[in-house]
This record gives C-alpha cells, sequence and structure tokens, in this order.
C-alpha cells in the first residue's frame, strides 16, 4: 500500500533524479517541471514518492494535500494505489491528470470516471518562431509596439550569467518593491519563488534573459526545459511603467534566444486572471496542455 510517509519533499539534489526520469517520460505542463517544484515549495510543498520506475507527485496547499497520476510506465495497480492514498489522504479534488496521454489513458481504464477540467491552469503554448517573428496579421498590433520600443529605446539582449546575476537579483527587489509584493499572499510567495530561483540560478539549471537599456535592466526573463522541444518561461518581470510595451520586448526577445534549440515556449497557464488570459490569448497559443482533476466523490462513487 503506498503511503504518503512514502514521499519525500523535492530538493536540489534531486535534480538529476528528475532530469533522468523525464528524459524517458517527457513532460508538458510547466507545473510537473522540477525548477517549478523547487522554486515553488515553500508555497505547495512538492513531493514525490519513486515506485515501481514511476513518480507519484503530491502538493500542499494551505494544509489540502492533492496528488498526480503517475509519471512513468503503464501500471494499473499503482494508479489504484494511487486512487487509495488520494482517497485517505487528499482534499476535495485530491488527485489530477496534467498531461494527454495519461489523461487518454485514464479514460480507456476508467470511462465511467469523470475528469473535470479546469481551464483556469491549462498552459499556454506557442511556437517559437510565431513569438519571436510576430508575422502576419494576427500580431499586427504587438508588432508595432515591439517595433515603436526600438525606435523609442537603444536596448541590448544579454543572457543571464554569472557576471550579470547579482544585478538581476538587484533589479528583482526593485521590482518586488514596485508591485508591493509583501502586499499579498500569493505575490510574496512569488517574490521567494523568483528570488530563490536567481539564487540557485545554475544549480537548478535555468537560463534568461535580460533587455538593457543603456545599462540599465529593464525586463527579464527566466527560462527552463519541460522537454526536448518545449522551454517553458517561469518568470518573466519588468518595470512597464517606465517602458512602455516593454513586456512585449521581452516575451519576443526570449523567444527569439531559444527558437533554434525549442520548437515551443510554454508560458505557463493564467489562473483565471481576466487581463492575463486576454494578454496570452493575443500571442494565439498553437495550443493548450489541458488539466483535469477528479473529485472526493467521483473517486468514492468510482471504489464503492
Amino acid at each position: 500500500m503506498l503511503r504518503f510517509s512514502d514521499f519525500k519533499p523535492v530538493s536540489l539534489d534531486d535534480r538529476d533524479l528528475f532530469s533522468r526520469h523525464y528524459r524517458q517520460f517527457p513532460q508538458v505542463h510547466s507545473d510537473n517541471t522540477f525548477a517549478n517544484m523547487i522554486c515553488w515549495n515553500r508555497y505547495a510543498d512538492y513531493r514525490f514518492a519513486e515506485v515501481e520506475g514511476a513518480i507519484v507527485l503530491s502538493s500542499t496547499i494551505d494544509g489540502v494535500t492533492s496528488f498526480r497520476m503517475p509519471i512513468g510506465p503503464k501500471n494499473p495497480d499503482l494508479i489504484e494505489d494511487v486512487i487509495d492514498l488520494a482517497l485517505r489522504e487528499g482534499g476535495d479534488t485530491p488527485l489530477w491528470v496534467l498531461d494527454p496521454i495519461t489523461e487518454a489513458w485514464t479514460r480507456e481504464l476508467y470511462p465511467d470516471l469523470p475528469l473535470h477540467p479546469d481551464r483556469d491552469f491549462f498552459d499556454y503554448i506557442y511556437r517559437s518562431e510565431d513569438l519571436a517573428e510576430l508575422a502576419g496579421k494576427d500580431y499586427a498590433t504587438i508588432r508595432r509596439q515591439v517595433n515603436r520600443f526600438g525606435r523609442e529605446y537603444a536596448y541590448t539582449v544579454e543572457a543571464i550569467s554569472e557576471e550579470n546575476i547579482n544585478e538581476v537579483w538587484e533589479f528583482l527587489v526593485v521590482w518586488c518593491e514596485w508591485r508591493d509584493c509583501d502586499s499579498e499572499p500569493i505575490l510574496a510567495y512569488e517574490k521567494e519563488a523568483i528570488l530563490f530561483a536567481v539564487n540557485n540560478f545554475f544549480a537548478i539549471g535555468l537560463e534568461g534573459f535580460i533587455i538593457r537599456i543603456g545599462g540599465t535592466i529593464g525586463a527579464i526573463s527566466i527560462v527552463g526545459p519541460v522537454n526536448q522541444e518545449m522551454a517553458v518561461v517561469h518568470f518573466e518581470k519588468a518595470l512597464p511603467e517606465t517602458y512602455r510595451n516593454i513586456y512585449k520586448v521581452i516575451t519576443s526577445e526570449t523567444a527569439a534566444a531559444l527558437r533554434d534549440r525549442y520548437r515551443y515556449v510554454n508560458r505557463e497557464c493564467d489562473m483565471g486572471v481576466a487581463g492575463l488570459r486576454e494578454s496570452k490569448t493575443r500571442y494565439h497559443p498553437a495550443c493548450m496542455v489541458e488539466v483535469y482533476h477528479m473529485t472526493r466523490s467521483d473517486l468514492e462513487a468510482f471504489c464503492r
């Protein structure tokens, strides 16, 4: 029987383990990436268990735990164990599915078990070339704004490195003061997550890019791998009141820097925030990574 005591916290020491496992079982949703879990661990208390060649993930937010379907070989017995564990230890939505392959297999195994889509947590996936080039009528407005920015500011783009990482830290301190990160709990967690990312940038295996204007950093992006074809922008921060349209510039320049290595850019979910959803939709995603959950009542009815 799988027990919650079998799970251990995700730590920096687990980077190679997740890297090896995800090479064998590639992921598509940003929330399953090692970087996301390690950076947001104070918020979501990510844990994992290694079971029969698979990894089972859990997260606990505000004292409520949920689990995810196993990542690994198809193993119906293990899924039954995870369902049982989710009922014993999870909250009202105790079990989640974050990738289309597992979703399809779950529906095949349990055609009568409802899977509820959660649109707020669908990841937006874009073609790197689309974001880099901004070609065609769909991007006409954004392209004009980016071009106008280039006329107004003589900016440069550079990769985050050991030589400028301290400047990135200083920029984020300024950004957090401007955004008043300590005013709301979720912003305070985001501040902690992004500063952890910078403090452990190279140990986590991140990369990133800077927009510099007159020697001053105006925007940064922090990026990590999802799979061989996809990178994810974990963080993207700018000072839009100082430099109008700079967010559009860092988005495009980040994609331009990635497109030779990654066909797709994952820009995570919109969390149901109306303005964020409008902004992400405006960039015309190539597809979405859908997310589904199972409710406690569904699982209880299924297990009777």
